[in-house]
């Protein structure tokens, strides 16, 4: 079922946005897999075996995105995820990447639950990790789109989804991808705030265990 094509991954280190120069540039990776959608052309019932046979590829991603950061897993801040699905395809493919994809980040910077109770849609979230333990949903967007087409995949803090200094998005394009029978699937984390954000709100350091719930 899993036919990945191509794996694209970006970083950018962000040195300056007018004003003093930060005294650490900002770091912004992207990592997106290409693969061949089952589903395209036709209308499926059931798509979550789909959905169980990506459980690998999110944690795949998630390691890979990390290497090509070059950064601890302590340093990353924020993160997000999405998915462009090809035009035989529709939208209900991208959700597919809910559970593989943000729970493959969230584990890997260090939390603590129990990822099958989640994929049930049965069990609210009871975080057993301290603080510093990626507690925050993972933001995320999808669309149908050709060849080429860009998504802003938004970002905001692993604890806590509100931290107003850290909202943002990175811009991902894979040339040529998807193709129309064809879905990329994306991750991306960022080491911290915005440069000069200054426009109040709550700090990552005061977040405590429980902000990161929703």
């Amino acid at each position: 079922m899993i036919e990945i094509r191509r794996v694209f991954t970006q970083v950018e280190e962000i040195f300056h946005e007018f004003g003093p120069a930060p005294t650490q540039p900002l770091l912004r990776g992207a990592i997106g897999a290409v693969l061949t959608n089952p589903y395209a052309g036709r209308y499926e019932p059931n798509i979550l075996p789909m959905m169980e046979a990506l459980q690998d590829v999110g944690i795949d991603m998630a390691r890979q995105l990390l290497v090509a950061m070059d950064v601890s897993a302590e340093r990353i801040a924020t993160y997000g995820k999405g998915a462009i699905v090809g035009e035989l395809g529709e939208l209900e493919h991208g959700a597919l990447w809910h559970v593989p994809g943000g729970y493959a980040m969230r584990e890997l910077l260090g939390w603590q639950g129990d990822r099958a109770a989640y994929k049930s849609g049965k069990v609210d979230e009871k975080p057993t990790g301290q603080p510093g333990n990626a507690l925050a949903i993972v933001p995320s967007t999808k669309k149908v789109g050709p060849p080429g087409a860009t998504l802003d995949v938004p970002l905001t803090n692993i604890n806590a989804s509100y931290v107003r200094g850290q909202f943002d998005a990175i811009e991902v394009r894979v040339p040529g991808a998807p193709l129309a029978d064809e879905i990329v699937f994306i991750l991306a984390m960022t080491t911290g705030y915005r440069i000069h954000d200054r426009v109040g709100g709550l700090r990552a350091q005061d977040i405590n265990q429980w902000n990161g719930l929703r």
